[in-house]
């Protein structure tokens, strides 16, 4: 996947168009399409296949199964570290650490586990923000609370000062733990949000990637009774069976995600039918979308 330079397209609700038909003396007024209906009418063109590179699938050991994506083009060292980890057997038989309600979900070894990591970067540079320079952003039309402009490169959430742009800490994004120092987190205990979005992370910590898949196996257990929702012992925690790249598995056994481009007409109907809700249930529409209710649309490959 290529985020840099390329031409920016114009929001064109084509899809939106398409939908209400044309209009003849005859016909009542047609309601705007919703969210759902437009999605429900994209084509190929508006959907691009995840790479199986860049997709970990993590079995847990009460049956729940966990899909993320990783995003080497704003992560790269701590993606490869992930990779590494992944392939060498790491996650295998760590466990969910920690529950905090309406914060995080965090994953991997606890401290008094003596496996070690092998063949990664232990010290990799904080990587919290990449130059704003060449990329392809697509900026939202709103204002956004914690940035000069927020929008979309390549389908990620991005938030940006005008010199430097971030992924940013919405439900569901994936980031590294660390200790106090930017340089301490080598992606051996990984995290994803499962609350309101807490912004006042966002280029504290790497973000390396987003849940595609089983975030209910995730947000659904049992907050953790020490401080910062860890659990106190190993009892209480979940244990990772597996964790795998899906190129790594047979042809036929890898999952086939989809996730919505950011730079299609497609996308421009469906981020203004989620701005502008209509129908019998909402009686004045928000007008704007925060980003981070504007995450694009995933689904399984057709």
């Amino acid at each position: 996947m290529n985020i840099r330079a390329g031409k920016t397209f114009s929001a064109v609700l084509i899809a939106a168009l398409v939908l209400a038909g044309p209009a003849t003396a005859q016909d009542k007024p047609k309601e705007p399409p919703a969210p759902q209906d437009i999605i429900d009418a994209s084509g190929p063109a508006a959907w691009r296949t995840i790479a199986a590179e860049d997709l970990v699938i993590m079995t847990l050991a009460d049956g729940g199964k966990v899909i993320y994506q990783l995003a080497p083009d704003f992560a790269p060292v701590h993606v490869a570290n992930i990779r590494q980890l992944v392939r060498s057997g790491y996650f295998d038989g760590a466990v969910i650490l920690r529950v905090q309600d309406n914060y995080v979900v965090q994953w991997g070894r606890p401290d008094e586990d003596p496996t070690k990591p092998t063949g990664i970067d232990e010290n990799p540079p904080a990587e919290y923000d990449l130059p704003l320079k060449g990329l392809k952003f697509k900026p939202l039309p709103w204002r956004d609370t914690y940035a000069k402009k927020a929008g979309h490169v390549a389908s990620w959430p991005v938030a940006t000062d005008g010199k430097d742009a971030w992924l940013v800490h919405c439900y569901g994004l994936i980031g590294v733990a660390r200790d106090v120092a930017p340089d301490t987190g080598s992606a051996t205990q990984l995290y994803t949000i499962m609350g309101h979005a807490p912004r006042h992370l966002d280029r504290n910590l790497a973000v390396v990637g987003r849940i595609v898949s089983g975030m209910e196996y995730l947000t659904a257990r049992p907050r953790g009774s020490e401080a910062l929702g860890f659990y106190k012992n190993d009892s209480e925690r979940v244990k990772i069976v597996s964790a795998r790249i899906a190129a790594d598995l047979a042809a036929g056994e890898q999952p086939r995600w989809q996730i919505m481009e950011s730079h299609t007409p497609t996308f421009d109907a469906w981020l203004s039918a989620r701005a502008n809700r209509s129908g019998a249930f909402f009686v004045r529409a928000a007008g704007a979308l925060d980003l981070c209710n504007a995450l694009p649309p995933v689904r399984t490959a057709p």
